[in-house]
């Protein structure tokens, strides 16, 4: 950890906070999730650092120790991919390795989809590639499909969920989010918040799992404390406006050469159909150049944190067919 350099980057109008280690001939990008930061790469970066590579993970707008524009509509897709094309300018980086988590394997999508002549290669985590559906917009389909008290429903008011995180001691909601294995579609309602799921922790002694330390928790309630969790929850109050705003690309494949990595008991492998498009042809036709997809037994949401060896070696894998000699 103490090899990792940090610098701040000029991009799309935004500083943003660079994680990075190593100075191979390649670069892996890492792309965190929600509610994360560059520091969920950790084990990935130095390991791969340590194979050859340059290891590189922001941390994304609205997160961490970069900026966080404040209108909603400032944290669409469009403007992360832009972000990150910009930050790899800034590092004289052409060509990277990608590997995306949850909201960064979305970005992860998008960047292949609008830029793929920056991409290698693609490792995706967590979440699959699903083709725009021109008729029904994403967040309509899931109250549909789960209620109003689906938690990215929950998020979409703003400062609703801001206000039920304020309530809740940071670190037991860090435990909430990176300790869970339950793979049902998560509920939240009103009466009861985030907040209120977190008297687990104050009512019963709930051990940590044997790979997230106290000081991992820690660091993230730090972070998160400091700069709220506005910025993290705008990505999924633009959901729908990526879906407007991507119309023109309906209906175009994603045609780098890519792995995708689930874990058994992660929520986004759980979800009706999901199990289905992925192994039933419907994943390889949305992603013609899809090699191999895993399947991480009795792995949950936050795999790369969970099993850290696994992952970078399932990593390290399928890039180094691609890499420079």
């Amino acid at each position: 950890m103490e090899k990792i350099e940090h610098a701040t980057v000029r991009t799309n109008g935004i500083n943003m906070h660079v994680a990075s280690v190593g100075d191979g001939p390649d670069t892996v990008l890492f792309i965190h999730g929600f509610p994360e930061l560059w520091y969920s790469w950790r084990h990935q970066m130095v390991s791969l650092a340590a194979l050859g590579y340059r290891t590189v993970a922001p941390d994304l707008r609205g997160y961490g120790n970069t900026d966080a524009p404040p209108s909603v509509e400032s944290y669409t897709a469009f403007h992360v991919v832009g972000d990150l094309v910009g930050m790899l300018d800034a590092l004289g980086i052409g060509r990277v390795f990608v590997v995306g988590h949850d909201w960064g394997a979305m970005i992860a999508w998008y960047l292949c989809l609008l830029r793929p002549d920056r991409v290698k290669a693609l490792v995706n985590t967590s979440v699959a590639w699903f083709p725009r559906d021109p008729e029904r917009k994403p967040v309509e389909k899931m109250r549909a499909m789960f209620g109003d008290d689906y938690y990215v429903c929950r998020f979409q008011e703003p400062g609703e969920a801001e206000e039920d995180f304020a309530k809740a001691d940071p670190a037991k909601l860090f435990k909430l989010f990176l300790a869970g294995r339950d793979p049902s579609p998560p509920i939240v309602t009103k009466d009861v918040g985030f907040s209120g799921m977190t008297k687990l922790f104050e009512d019963h002694q709930v051990d940590l799992p044997s790979w997230l330390s106290e000081d991992d928790i820690n660091f993230y309630a730090a972070q998160f404390s400091r700069t709220g969790f506005t910025g993290g929850l705008n990505y999924y109050r633009c959901w729908d406006l990526n879906w407007e705003l991507s119309a023109s690309w309906t209906g175009v494949p994603i045609e780098v050469p890519m792995k995708f990595i689930v874990g058994d008991l992660d929520l986004t492998y759980h979800i009706p159909g999901v199990k289905e498009y992925i192994h039933g042809g419907g994943f390889k036709q949305a992603v013609p150049n899809l090699e191999e997809v895993v399947v991480m037994e009795g792995v949950a949401h936050f795999l790369m944190q969970e099993k850290p060896q696994e992952v970078t070696s399932h990593i390290h894998n399928f890039i180094k067919k691609f890499s420079s000699p």
